[in-house]
């Protein structure tokens, strides 16, 4: 990309730069473009398309019954409950 392409993208985006920015932007996203051609060189043929690099799909615990909560002890560092709820102060009035 020349610095004209820059300029036509940047009033587009609506992006004021400065020469010394144009001149960068035309190298970085020149190597971007570059990097997309390589990419597109690569021969994919047989290649299956993936919906996720790992194939072996999500590792799931198992769901077993645990202990159960010991409801009172949790209420009993609470600042303030009433009838087994936790009270919080007032945020919308």
């Amino acid at each position: 990309m020349d610095a004209k392409d820059i300029e036509k993208v940047a009033h587009l985006a609506r992006l004021g730069l400065s020469g010394p920015e144009r001149e960068a932007y035309a190298r970085e996203l020149s190597r971007i473009l570059d990097l997309v051609s390589q990419m597109n060189a690569v021969a994919t043929d047989g290649v299956e398309p993936m919906t996720h690099p790992d194939a072996a799909g999500l590792r799931l615990r198992s769901d077993a019954v645990a202990d159960e909560i010991d409801r009172e002890r949790l209420l009993a560092v609470a600042p303030q409950t009433r009838d087994g709820l936790y009270l919080v102060p007032r945020v919308i009035e």
